[in-house]
């Protein structure tokens, strides 16, 4: 029987933080001495924690090890309590100088682990079951006489580990050296248990697996003929617009021409109007040729309005920054029309600082992503900051036109903002199954009449799709308390939390909605532990933090708005439709259904919707649920 290893060894290599010497070593010593049966998970993703190993066993088990390279012997640790009587991890260096390391105590960590592997990532165990879940320490550089002095005092003031010794197994570099695996893990002798089964592996295996985007990233592009064209070569003004569908590659040539320009030395300024989409956009670049310190260094990715406000402080304009926004408000103290500021006043600015000041420098090459959500004077202004004989991309898709700009790039506007010739056309979609294909045109023959779109076309003889779960589930806003949309948002999380596919984890789940519905969603999810990566937050700056740090490869399921995921893609979504009343709303949701992306293993998209308007639409689904 071959041992599940995940991610796979010949991929540690490519693990967010790289593995310690020792870590490597209690790997080797788990895969050379335990049954076959156990599986081990490196680093895996445990709803934000990331432990270093957990073991699985399906009829036996589960084992978090926290491993630390330390050596004990360069400082004195010690214990001492604090004013609550708490037991608390302590340090001096050589010179006598004394410093908490509580923060980074492992005691804590490893019972973190165990209480979160119970409470949350095992739900079906029971209050006796707690006997299947061991928390170890490791420290494989430092004598075990020396750990035991130093965290003995800890496990003993800890009633359940002073009790259960064996559930809790400290170890040092003796035991690793010496194969002891019985001593590092004293619960591997176990063959069965009472309280273990494979559902509750099934229930855990969702937390551990690592998550399918984080295995793509480690993947090189896959580009066709065309798009290797568009991401490879220059037109002859260095001017270049491409439209497509949704899920056409047209991010994917978009940061794929960035890599290239930046493996010869260039410097691009990678630019969107949401902010999580520039995470994407690295992500994508570093899949293509250049190495991932090329990437860093020549390429800017930054929001526009970020890249305003970083030309005037950088550029002795901060008090002009300053005075804009104080200038837009009325002397009786009333609030910034803020909309002024971001659409016009800024722009204008920043044009004015390039066009009087020509030692500024500028770019070899700006790229914006999701053309549709600019303004054509931004386009203009970004224009100021390219260096002469550079180049500039700009791709498209006037469908998914969320923030109703996309009318405002007419062709005269195109021709004033250096464009010529026809558009470079990305028909096909390689991001979407047929499956989802035949329901998204439905929608946008029903619901976009009047509007310009381009549905997407699906690739010749493909065939997957047939594993898709396409679920709608209608609820009756009056029917069922204050808040049914988001009970019934809750419970298909569930649902898609037990229903995942073989190869994918929890955190490739992804939540969209709105902005209100959204914070109110988080907050119940964090009531009951479970803590989502979110861009939700009530202060605008708070927000603007949260969007940066919103990755794929984060450790928790996902919830954003689709504005903020316009551009990118998952396997496993749930998203949440309150109103289709104006265009951009039906936009929206448009945008929504074409984040799906298609797999041969089979996807999974679950809509909940409020909207009345959606019932008879939400019955052409393969699995749809209605509430009267």
């Amino acid at each position: 029987m071959t041992r599940i290893i995940d991610p796979p060894r010949d991929q540690f290599g490519e693990l967010p933080t790289p593995l310690t010497y020792g870590e490597r070593q209690v790997i080797d010593l788990f895969d050379q001495k335990l049954p076959a049966k156990w599986e081990i998970y490196v680093q895996p993703h445990l709803n934000g924690l990331r432990p270093d190993i957990v073991l699985l066993h399906p009829g036996v088990g589960v084992a978090v090890f926290e491993v630390k390279d330390w050596d004990l012997g360069a400082m004195q640790y010690y214990m001492e309590q604090d004013g609550f009587g708490r037991p608390v991890l302590w340090a001096s260096d050589k010179n006598g100088r004394r410093f908490s390391r509580e923060r980074d105590n492992p005691i804590n960590k490893i019972l973190l682990y165990e209480k979160e592997l119970f409470e949350l990532y095992c739900p079906r165990l029971n209050g006796a079951g707690r006997g299947v879940v061991t928390a170890g320490l490791v420290f494989p550089r430092s004598p075990q006489l020396e750990v035991e002095r130093v965290f003995e005092p800890f496990r003993r003031s800890h009633h359940k580990m002073k009790k259960h010794m064996d559930y809790y197994p400290i170890s040092g570099g003796e035991r690793v050296s010496a194969g002891s695996v019985r001593k590092l893990f004293p619960e591997c002798r176990r063959t069965s248990s009472l309280y273990m089964n494979d559902d509750i592996a099934a229930d855990l295996r969702g937390w551990l697996k690592e998550p399918f985007f984080s295995r793509e990233q480690r993947r090189p592009l896959a580009l066709d003929a065309n798009q290797r064209r568009l991401a490879s070569q220059r037109t002859p003004t260095g001017y270049r617009r491409i439209k497509g569908p949704a899920g056409s590659g047209k991010s994917v040539v978009l940061a794929a021409r960035a890599a290239t320009l930046a493996a010869e030395g260039k410097h691009a300024l990678v630019v969107s109007y949401n902010i999580t989409l520039l995470n994407y956009l690295r992500d994508l670049a570093v899949r293509h040729a250049a190495p991932r310190n090329v990437i860093r260094r020549q390429i800017d990715f930054l929001n526009f309005h970020y890249w305003c406000k970083r030309v005037c402080h950088e550029w002795g304009h901060a008090e002009a920054y300053r005075l804009l926004w104080r200038s837009s408000s009325d002397s009786d103290g009333s609030r910034v029309d803020r909309r002024a500021v971001l659409e016009h006043a800024l722009p204008s600015l920043v044009r004015r600082i390039y066009d009087g000041s020509g030692w500024i420098p500028k770019y070899d090459a700006i790229l914006v992503d999701e053309g549709q959500d600019f303004r054509p004077h931004w386009w203009q202004t970004l224009r100021a900051a390219l260096k002469p004989g550079g180049e500039m991309m700009l791709v498209f898709d006037k469908t998914q036109n969320v923030y109703g700009t996309a009318a405002a790039w007419t062709e005269d506007e195109m021709q004033g903002a250096g464009f010529r010739g026809p558009w470079n056309q990305l028909k096909i979609s390689y991001r979407l199954a047929p499956t989802i294909v035949r329901l998204v045109k439905s929608f946008a023959e029903e619901f976009l009449t009047g509007e310009e779109i381009d549905v997407p076309e699906v690739e010749p003889g493909i065939q997957m799709g047939l594993l898709d779960e396409l679920r709608w589930r209608q609820v009756d806003s009056e029917a069922n308390g204050p808040t049914p949309g988001l009970a019934a948002c809750d419970s298909e999380l569930r649902r898609m939390m037990q229903r995942l596919r073989a190869d994918t984890a929890v955190p490739d789940i992804t939540f969209l909605s709105g902005q209100d519905a959204g914070r109110r969603f988080v907050e119940m999810q964090e009531r009951k532990g479970v803590h989502l990566v979110h861009t939700f937050d009530e202060d605008d700056r708070s927000a603007r933090r949260l969007k940066r740090a919103f990755f794929q490869g984060a450790a928790g399921i996902k919830a954003t708005t689709t504005h903020s995921f316009k551009g990118w893609e998952a396997r496993h979504l749930v998203v949440y439709v309150e109103s289709i009343e104006r265009a951009e709303d039906r936009a929206v949701l448009y945008t929504a259904l074409t984040r799906l992306l298609r797999h041969e293993e089979g996807s999974c998209l679950t809509v909940v919707s409020c909207c009345e308007e959606l019932r008879r639409y939400g019955r052409k689904w393969p699995d749809h649920e209605e509430e009267f």
